[in-house]
């Protein structure tokens, strides 16, 4: 190894076994330079590679972190936003938007920061609302947050003739009985998932406060009615370090 992988090694299974814990911050470079005997550059460099994996972030100024560990949270999306939940909160035993229903019974604090307008879609959303080349949607975008931590965005678009004039408009949480879109009529009688896995843009990046070597799912649910029209895409971006995805699958 070179002496800044040396560094880099021995920090590492500091944070591996934790002595160093999640959001400790490193110890000085002049301290490193005394007990490692090597440059402060040569420090630098072996801080550097735990930086570019993901170990170490930092901080305001010139401090090095340990990266916090986000409690993972689990989601079933074989029952997410299925008619089942939608019959109890119907009942009284959800409330409110099927996301934040999930947290709240997982004992943590829901958030959600909204906004609400009429978008040339991106061209992927555009294709599976089967929008004209001119066509435009209603976008409703969340960023996510649990236990005021950033944990998630969601996209929600919708073809805006089917929308306009519907509580969907409104940049606030909204809910009915059954779901918005079956309260005016419009049932989805199924999705379609599609995963991705991917580095995040700069702009996903600084939204959800992803430290660097942060990979995230792209999770896009298309919902369509009996007639096999698409009435919603919703494109949600989960970061990798605080989801794990769980699904049913009948072998039937």
């Amino acid at each position: 190894m070179t002496k800044a992988q040396e560094v880099a090694y021995d920090l590492r299974e500091q944070i591996l076994s934790g002595a160093l814990s999640g959001g400790e911050a490193l110890p000085s470079e002049s301290k490193m330079m005394s007990q490692y005997g090597y440059s402060r550059e040569t420090i630098r460099a072996g801080v550097r590679l735990l930086i570019e994996e993901g170990l170490v972030v930092t901080g305001q100024g010139q401090g090095k972190y340990v990266r916090e560990d986000y409690p993972p949270v689990v989601w079933n999306w074989t029952t997410l936003e299925s008619r089942s939940r939608h019959a109890n909160a119907v009942e009284g035993r959800t409330a409110g938007d099927q996301w934040a229903s999930v947290v709240s019974e997982n004992g943590n604090a829901p958030r959600q920061d909204i906004t609400v307008s009429i978008v040339e879609p991106p061209a992927h959303v555009r294709e599976r609302l089967e929008l004209p080349a001119d066509g435009l949607a209603v976008a409703r975008k969340r960023v996510r947050f649990i236990d005021n931590r950033p944990y998630a965005l969601a996209d929600s678009y919708f073809p805006q003739e089917l929308v306009s004039g519907t509580p969907l408009m409104e940049p606030r949480d909204v809910s009915a009985p059954g779901g918005i879109l079956a309260s005016v009529g419009l049932v989805q009688a199924k999705y379609v998932d599609e995963i991705s896995v991917r580095m995040p843009t700069r702009q996903e990046a600084e939204l959800l406060a992803l430290p660097a070597a942060t990979p995230v799912a792209e999770h896009t649910r298309t919902g369509y009615d009996a007639e096999d029209r698409p009435l919603r895409c919703m494109v949600t971006i989960l970061p990798g370090d605080r989801h794990k995805i769980l699904y049913e699958v009948s072998t039937d």
